[in-house]
């Protein structure tokens, strides 16, 4: 049985995480078995997804499947992007400058801050009341 050959990327992005699989193939994308045109519904969040396979011009020469789970549509783009670079990274290492000048070789580490006690949110305060 031959074997299957493919490239394996995580992205992460707030609270959704993207396993990418690179397949040689024809340009094939599929989301959580799903088109992609299907799955990410504004022109934003496919241009932000496909960007990595755009910037190096490999979009036409791999299948790329994904699952993602978690967080809303748009970090779910932006998580899918990650995972899809280093993917990349493990099929080819000379493509490192390109994608690292580019800065999507860099996690954004931004998260949803905790509430804390005695206030109504992370930040926002209850009423101060003096007297």
């Amino acid at each position: 049985m031959a074997e299957l050959v493919q490239y394996y990327g995580t992205g992460r992005r707030k609270s959704s995480v993207a396993r990418v699989f690179l397949r040689p193939g024809s340009g094939n994308f599929l989301v959580n078995e799903k088109p992609f045109e299907t799955y990410f519904v504004t022109e934003q969040q496919r241009i932000s997804a496909k960007r990595p396979l755009a910037l190096t011009e490999l979009g036409s020469t791999f299948d790329v499947v994904t699952t993602v789970r978690g967080g809303g549509v748009s970090a779910q783009a932006d998580a899918v992007k990650l995972g899809i670079s280093r993917a990349l990274l493990e099929f080819n290492v000379e493509l490192r400058k390109t994608l690292k000048s580019d800065g999507l070789l860099s996690r954004d580490a931004r998260i949803k801050e905790r509430k804390k006690y005695g206030q109504k949110g992370a930040r926002k305060r209850f009423q101060f009341s003096k007297r």
